[in-house]
């Protein structure tokens, strides 16, 4: 992974603020200056505040909280992995060799041989061909009832492949009223 040292905040430069003593007076006069506005006291003493007052200021008023989110997201850094950066992890290290017991290894041997020869036996059976062609049967024919299903309604609305729209009204009824026989609709 590549680190850069390159800061977004690195583009701005930084401006000092100086918080200036509120007068104790309740007058202010609100003198426009630029951007800011200087508010002066009767008691002499002044300091500066953001006026919102041109249209120039609006739009750094606005920008401003944006601008800093954005540069906070770019200057995010990655995340640390912390110690055990760089180390493969305990998935990667082999467990140790478990000693083999030769009882067990022929039971298991024996058992796998059993299970193959029921297979075998399973799949041969009559029962489940029986099954496997019900399936198949079955399978065509709710395909064929789903087909005519459509073929009623297309014909009925006067859409699709079974459309009845270039038939007389007489046709068109005889034609509909097999479909429904053929569909079992009545």
């Amino acid at each position: 992974m590549v680190s850069s040292s390159f800061s977004p905040l690195s583009q701005f430069s930084l401006t000092s603020f100086n918080v200036c003593e509120k007068p104790t007076s309740h007058k202010i006069y609100k003198i426009p200056i630029g951007c800011t506005l200087k508010l002066k006291s009767s008691s002499g003493s002044s300091w500066t505040s953001s006026s919102t007052s041109s249209p120039s200021c609006q739009v750094l008023h606005k920008s401003l909280p944006l601008a800093a989110s954005v540069v906070v997201l770019l200057w995010s850094n990655p995340a640390k992995a912390g110690f055990l950066s760089g180390f493969p992890g305990i998935e990667s290290v082999p467990g140790p060799k478990l000693p083999e017991i030769e009882f067990l290894n022929r039971f298991n041997e024996q058992n796998q041989k059993r299970y193959a020869e029921l297979d075998d036996k399973f799949k041969s059976s009559p029962l489940l061909k029986e099954y496997l062609e019900k399936t198949k049967l079955n399978k065509e024919k709710n395909r064929q009832e789903t087909q005519d299903k459509y073929c009623l309604r297309g014909a009925e609305w006067g859409v699709g492949d079974c459309s009845a729209e270039g038939m007389s009204a007489e046709d068109k009824e005889k034609f509909i009223a097999a479909l429904k026989q053929k569909v079992g609709v009545k």
